[in-house]
């Protein structure tokens, strides 16, 4: 594991951090088809059409990673390009969970303390 250094984070992150982005994106997708039961095909689409293109920043504010997703087209529309039919809030639920997921997921392979709040801590990841 390369040792996190936030201020070279943004410039290095794809050379220096690239295993442990990759790792934690995975550790995400598994997570959230099992832990959280979410629908493996929504899971799918919104990691194949969404996340492929998302940025991982450290926001030195806050000490957090936080994940930007492309606005354009929306993720509800990259999730209907894919041919998967689900309601907006389901995906904006959804999308907040993985993010979540993958920020604890980076901040963990990262060798940093855990955020305050558990990813899927509500009942709300499946509704």
């Amino acid at each position: 594991m390369t040792a996190f250094d936030p201020e070279r984070f943004e410039a290095e992150k794809y050379r220096e951090y690239f295993t442990e982005l990759q790792e934690a994106y995975k550790a995400s997708f598994e997570r959230m088809r099992g832990d959280l039961d979410y629908d493996s095909t929504l899971v799918h689409a919104v990691d194949q059409f969404v996340l492929n293109e998302s940025e991982p920043v450290w926001n030195a504010d806050t000490d957090s990673f936080e994940i930007d997703v492309p606005t354009e087209p929306s993720p509800s529309e990259r999730v209907a390009s894919a041919g998967v039919a689900a309601e907006e809030a389901h995906i904006q639920r959804m999308l907040r969970d993985y993010r979540a997921v993958l920020a604890a997921e980076l901040r963990s392979r990262f060798g940093l303390p855990p955020a305050d709040e558990e990813p899927g801590s509500t009942d709300e990841a499946n509704d």
